[in-house]
């Protein structure tokens, strides 16, 4: 069958389940000579009669009821799935994929997915965690979580956190071992453990000198791609440990970790929730923004920072 005889289906089986034109009509909200030019279109196409008319009746021929024992099924299917897109379209369902650079999960994700599941039982979330760059139209995804500085300018912000340090940690084990470092010079003489990025090379660590930011090469006898890991060894108290304050919190307060240098520790911009502008309006996009907005009001004594704060971009970001 020709496509172009796909919009008169629908015709052909409303006249078929209402036993006439003029009920057909009504109930499509067409005119009766509508309905009769499409249920002739399609007989003159297919060179067959699909209704017996009589002045008082109209019934299916057989050619007829094979043709809405065939096609019926497929045509009510399909409006099914447009009527459930319809009402899905304001509905917080289905699979939310969103990706998130190591280690940013524990740090502003993982609050937001635990109240996600409470308030949305119907809604799936897909954590994708890559430290390279992800493109994610491309990818498929909804979301991405980056540091601000490493986020086209194109894209849709949501601030997740706010700024936080870079620091430098070491364990008292080491401390006593090895001493403090007095200088960002003195590093070079101390196990500062490295960190390998995905192009494969060693990541220098970005410090302040007092004048500027400085790159600052690590030295250590450890080289890690995952920044848990070298927390594990730093723990041991086998290095100098380079990582985003967060994430050292509760080692810093209990006293398992010293930080080093402090002068020297750089300021970041913080974690930023980003997506193009064209999917600003998906309701799961949307409820994940307002989500994560009303866990941080909760977590933060002083009040959550502007959602929409501006973004320094001007930082390299350790993920390349």
């Amino acid at each position: 069958m020709s496509r172009d005889l796909l919009p008169h289906l629908p015709v052909i089986l409303a006249v078929a389940r209402r036993g006439g034109f003029a009920a057909a009509a009504k109930e499509l909200g067409m005119s009766a000579s509508a309905v009769s030019h499409s249920v002739r279109m399609v007989e003159d196409r297919l060179g067959l009669p699909l209704f017996a008319r009589t002045t008082r009746s109209v019934s299916l021929t057989d050619w007829g009821q094979l043709l809405v024992d065939t096609a019926g099924p497929s045509i009510s299917g399909l409006d099914d799935a447009l009527e459930r897109l319809k009402s899905a379209q304001g509905s917080v369902s289905g699979l939310l994929r969103l990706t998130v650079a190591q280690p940013f999960t524990s740090m502003a994700i993982t609050p937001v997915v635990k109240e996600m599941l409470r308030r949305y039982p119907d809604l799936k979330i897909e954590l994708d965690s890559d430290k390279r760059f992800v493109d994610i139209v491309a990818g498929g995804f909804d979301a991405g979580v980056r540091l601000g500085g490493s986020i086209d300018q194109d894209m849709k912000t949501f601030r997740l956190t706010p700024p936080f340090r870079t620091i430098m940690a070491a364990a008292p084990s080491y401390i006593e071992r090895r001493g403090l470092p007095n200088s960002l010079e003195d590093l070079a003489n101390h196990d500062c453990m490295s960190y390998r990025m995905p192009s494969g090379g060693i990541y220098d660590w970005e410090l302040e000198s007092g004048t500027g930011e400085v790159r600052v090469p690590s030295s250590g006898s450890i080289i890690v791609n995952d920044w848990s890991i070298a927390l594990e060894f730093a723990l041991e108290g086998l290095g100098i440990i380079y990582m985003f304050e967060p994430m050292l919190a509760d080692e810093l307060a209990g006293g398992s970790l010293v930080e080093v240098l402090p002068e020297a520790s750089v300021e970041e911009t913080g974690l930023f929730l980003y997506y193009p502008e064209r999917t600003a309006n998906n309701p799961k996009l949307r409820a994940f923004i307002d989500t994560a907005r009303s866990v941080l009001r909760r977590r933060s004594a002083t009040g959550a920072p502007d959602p929409q704060a501006s973004i320094n971009r001007s930082r390299p970001s350790a993920s390349s």
